[in-house]
């Protein structure tokens, strides 16, 4: 085991904090293989809706997670890459203007077009973290990928700058940092778990990536290799649970099992005729449910969900662009029926989202599409160490300040995402 190539995701979600350790040993800087060696997991206290509502509860789960993950892996680690979410986030697309100095463009003419695209205003309360090249204009020619080495006087860059509320950033380090480790970057959940299950082809042709967490849903569509839009829905398998709970009158705890032992997200899928005993107080006595209406209670939450996300697709003008289809994934996405449902009411095709690729070690552990996100983390990671630019064995990029990812190569590397997404 080489500790200097090891990185660790951190996916802190409104139900579960999963962690996961894992070595680079591939050195291919888009699609680096790692071996998984250690998958912990933590039942999540201290968020709400994706934002730390509690430290102290947030840093305990923390704490629990690593440690599984370590014991695991057989490893300690100082840093982890750790996912963000939620409805504070926001982004929008800026333009950078640079003229050629040379005969050709070079990249130090890409970097000034970028770096202008980036210098966008930002409040105070809110902090840049991803700025995405999308596509540059050479003069007059459009849609170029990259415009290295073509001869022109004018180079444009159009960049997708990715932005997250200055407060539960600095609330998701402090409990990362209570718990004893140091956050090496900040990374919008969505876009990591795009790594672990999305495929080049997929994002080429257009793809929607529906990650249903327990308090939000995610959305990311990807169109012509890049990402082009965000978004997050209010709602995710929490709101399910609750409905569970006034429909059948049970517990909270309840719901959660009926839904996991016998959930299914698309009712037409349940049989006639079965039954479900139901957990029940002595003045409740015995009772049986269809399982039908379990599904029907399911069924209809899940579809006005999917539907928001249908209409912010169709707001962002992409829902007849997704060639390739609705990718499902989040830790919902594993209950029978999602992919059916989804392909139902998004009218296209849909499957539900594996990590897989690259991926060896333990790669069997985070076969499921909760693991989604804390896998893309270590693969993003693990790019970043194919890249050469990290030194991950005690050290780290300075991300602890509002404005540090702006700071010298923090701030650099903010505009080679487009190796990544």
């Amino acid at each position: 085991m080489n500790l200097d190539r090891l990185v660790a995701g951190l996916d802190i979600g409104s139900a579960k904090t999963t962690a996961i350790i894992a070595e680079v040993v591939g050195d291919l800087p888009k699609h680096p293989t790692v071996n998984i060696l250690g998958v912990g997991q933590a039942k999540t206290t201290g968020l709400r809706r994706g934002v730390v509502a509690d430290i102290e509860e947030t840093m305990r789960c923390i704490t629990k997670a690593m440690a599984d993950a370590e014991q695991m892996a057989g490893a300690r680690v100082e840093s982890v890459f750790c996912g963000i979410a939620g409805e504070h986030v926001q982004a929008v697309t800026s333009t950078g203007i640079a003229s050629v100095t040379g005969a050709e463009i070079t990249r130090n003419d890409v970097d000034r077009a970028n770096a202008v695209a980036r210098a966008q205003p930002i409040a105070q309360d809110r902090e840049l973290i991803h700025a995405i090249p999308q596509e540059y204009t050479v003069d007059k020619n459009l849609g170029i990928r990259d415009p290295i080495g073509m001869i022109g006087t004018r180079l444009e860059t159009e960049m997708y700058l990715v932005t997250i509320g200055s407060s539960p950033a600095m609330n998701l380090r402090k409990s990362v940092e209570r718990a004893g480790y140091k956050v090496q970057e900040l990374v919008l959940e969505p876009l990591a778990a795009a790594l672990s299950v999305l495929t080049d082809d997929e994002k080429e042709l257009g793809v929607a990536l529906v990650e249903v967490g327990a308090g939000t849903t995610d959305l990311a569509i990807f169109h012509e290799g890049k990402i082009r839009h965000l978004g997050t829905i209010g709602y995710g398998g929490n709101n399910v649970s609750a409905d569970i709970v006034h429909g059948l009158g049970v517990t909270q705890t309840d719901a959660e099992r009926l839904k996991e032992a016998y959930g299914c997200a698309y009712e037409p899928m349940v049989p006639h005729g079965d039954t479900i005993r139901l957990p029940s107080t002595v003045a409740q006595g015995d009772r049986q449910i269809p399982k039908e209406l379990l599904a029907h209670i399911i069924h209809q939450r899940t579809s006005e969900i999917y539907e928001l996300a249908v209409r912010d697709i169709e707001d962002a003008g992409y829902l007849k662009k997704l060639a390739a289809g609705v990718v499902i994934t989040g830790g919902v996405a594993a209950m029978p029926g999602m992919a059916e449902l989804a392909n139902e009411v998004f009218g296209i095709g849909a499957r539900i989202g594996l990590p897989g690729e690259f991926l060896g070690g333990l790669a069997d552990s985070v076969q499921a599409p909760r693991f989604a996100t804390a896998v893309g983390l270590v693969q993003y990671g693990a790019g970043r160490v194919a890249q050469g630019q990290l030194n991950l064995k005690g050290k780290r990029l300075s991300m602890s300040g509002a404005n540090a990812s702006l700071d010298g190569l923090a701030g650099r590397v903010k505009t080679w995402l487009q190796d990544f997404f």
